[in-house]
């Protein structure tokens, strides 16, 4: 999905160079491009806006211009500017239940710390590897300012992961999932994932992260033994 909306983002940049009231070349006429098309520019340039800016600070003219699009386009294709916020924010959750569904499937059949080693290095790949952090940005400005589509976000897309993170981090210490150290377990897990993310603190502290393969298996490993080796602490010590 988020190739093909970079392949509509690139059409757009390309139709953004000339005015769409530029003149046509003589014996050619300009056919307006299929529904779909219009649709896809609008997806792939509402994503990049909302990210930037947030739900609440992108107008539906922003969006139009940036997609070469009719204003009327939205309520066409979405209904109104939030039914388009929605479809974006639905990329974000799909692209997270992915990467919780391939978690699963790399921990399949092995024990508890096991599975939660390799869910370490999914998510981490996933997270870092693609060098596009839309979705975690997507995710940040929801986060920061909620929408109507906050319940969707966390029940389809944080949920799971959590439930998942949490029942390994349970079986581990050999407590109930409700116990409270489980969550803080695994918030911390989560913490040092995010941290790895460019940002302009960590690149003025040195920790600035170039991620390539063999960057990310290094850290998913540290992020890995660390958690592995609080969580059993947590462990004894409750024994």
């Amino acid at each position: 999905m988020h190739a093909r909306r970079n392949r509509a983002a690139e059409r757009v940049k390309s139709r953004s160079a000339r005015s769409p009231n530029a003149p046509v070349a003589s014996g050619v006429s300009r056919i307006a491009p299929p529904d779909h098309e219009t649709r896809e520019r609008l997806l792939a340039a509402a994503e990049t806006l909302f990210a930037d800016r947030g739900f609440k600070n992108v107008t539906v003219r922003e969006i139009c211009l940036a997609a070469c699009a009719n204003v009327a386009a939205i309520n066409y294709h979405f209904g109104d500017k939030l039914g388009l916020y929605r479809e974006v924010l639905q990329s974000a959750i799909d692209a997270m239940r992915a990467s919780s569904d391939a978690a699963r499937q790399a921990g399949e059949g092995q024990g508890p710390a096991e599975q939660l080693r390799r869910s370490i290095f999914t998510f981490l790949h996933r997270l870092l590897g693609s060098g596009d952090d839309t979705v975690h940005r997507l995710i940040t400005r929801e986060m920061k300012d909620p929408t109507p589509a906050l319940d969707a976000l966390i029940e389809q897309g944080v949920r799971p992961r959590i439930e998942y993170l949490s029942g390994l981090v349970a079986r581990i210490i050999g407590c109930p999932v409700e116990d409270r150290r489980v969550l803080q377990a695994v918030a911390s897990i989560q913490a040092q994932m995010i941290a790895y993310l460019p940002n302009p603190i960590a690149a003025r502290l040195g920790f600035a992260f170039t991620p390539t393969k063999s960057n990310l298996d290094d850290v998913a490993d540290h992020i890995a033994t660390f958690s592995l080796a609080g969580v059993r602490a947590i462990a004894r010590r409750r024994r």
